[in-house]
């Protein structure tokens, strides 16, 4: 790790811990009581919010070990951002050669321009030096931090540009699924980027080695869940943790965490290729309980996705016959759903505090005909 470079910097301590209220997590559903609603089909899905108060009263806990974030940056962004009063809020800073740079903060459209002044050349290699090294999908991190930096890089392989992400552990952050996790079910998030689903991956990792005591195996592909350095960061609790060298790898490590390690949960984010959904399927059918993200903002996607919608039971066309067919009032060929999902649940995570939960084989079926899942609230 290098030092600042201003002998005057106040950089704050390594772990800032927020008591933040309004994203204290309380379900405005119980899984335990709305069970019998998902297994008889009176309710297909369950809308969970954020209210002021976590389970058993405990408030949500933040930590950003935002030291090591600042320590990248320039000095005088770092300045800037050691005074601003959304600090706590800081998604991500971009610097970009050439132009101006930018803090993003959560709940707000666009950027901040955080001086008038472009990036320079200097000021990126000094970022690239306090990092680790870049791996094979342009991302890369700080040592003992779950902070992420991503790289753009020009057609010569030179880096341009960097968006450096904020790494957060949340404590209480998945109470609107804590019940769902006791019953050993695979539970699939899907949520467009910067959501949250990488956060949650963590907290369900402690929270399913450390309250519920299995045997889990995170397959952490570019260290995000973990984060970077050989040994894991806290925030996973007892979870065990996976590296994986290359991306192209990701499915190959899945299927090496079952045989080789006996888990009861492996743990897996940003499911995105068809081998990967393979080997999802193959966990589960060895009776491995699964976590696993996926980017598409509703179940609808996954469905619609000809790589991913195994993860769902996939679909294939049926012609029905004409009895069938004007019984239902539609064409003689419709799609149908192709199998048994992998993912028991599918949790919509619309908004950070704004979650829909599916129960899988049941949504699917209605999606495709026609008919619009129910959402008990």
């Amino acid at each position: 790790m290098l030092s600042c470079r201003c002998d005057w910097c106040p950089l704050i301590s390594s772990t800032t811990k927020l008591s933040l209220s309004p994203y204290d997590y309380q379900p405005i559903f119980n899984p335990v009581s709305n069970w019998n609603n998902f297994s008889n089909g009176v309710g297909v899905g369950v809308v969970a919010t954020a209210t002021a108060n976590g389970r058993d009263g405990a408030h949500l806990v933040v930590e950003d070990d935002i030291q090591a974030f600042l320590q990248i940056l320039p000095c005088d962004l770092r300045d800037n951002l050691l005074n601003e009063p959304k600090r706590p809020q800081l998604l991500e800073v971009v610097l970009d050669l050439g132009r101006l740079p930018q803090a993003r903060y959560l709940g707000e459209s666009g950027g901040e321009y955080l001086r008038n002044t472009e990036v320079s050349i200097k000021e990126l290699e000094y970022a690239q030096q306090a990092v680790g090294e870049f791996g094979g999908d342009n991302r890369a991190g700080i040592e003992g931090t779950l902070h992420r930096i991503s790289a753009i890089r020009s057609r010569k392989g030179a880096i341009v540009g960097l968006t450096c992400r904020v790494g957060r552990a949340v404590s209480g952050h998945i109470d609107m699924v804590y019940d769902l996790l006791q019953y050993g079910e695979s539970l699939l998030f899907v949520g467009r980027p910067g959501v949250g689903k990488t956060t949650v991956m963590r907290e369900i990792s402690r929270v399913l080695s450390d309250e519920f005591k299995r045997r889990v195996v995170i397959v952490d592909t570019s260290n995000e869940i973990g984060g970077d350095g050989d040994i894991p960061h806290a925030a996973i609790g007892g979870a065990r943790r996976m590296q994986v060298p290359e991306p192209s790898m990701q499915h190959k490590a899945m299927i090496e965490a079952v045989e080789n390690h006996m888990p009861e949960v492996i743990i897996v984010d940003e499911i995105g290729t068809e081998a990967e959904a393979l080997a999802c399927r193959s966990i589960a059918e060895r009776g491995v309980m699964l976590i696993g993200t996926a980017h598409g903002e509703r179940l609808e996607n996954i469905i619609k996705n000809p790589i991913l919608s195994d993860l769902v039971g996939g679909t294939e066309t049926v012609t029905l016959g004409d009895e069938e067919a004007r019984a239902r009032r539609s064409q003689k060929s419709v799609l149908e759903r192709k199998g048994p999902p992998t993912f028991d649940f599918v949790i919509e995570m619309r908004e950070r505090h704004y979650w829909v939960a599916h129960r899988t084989e049941r949504s699917v079926d209605m999606l495709l005909h026609g008919k619009k899942p129910l959402v008990e609230d």
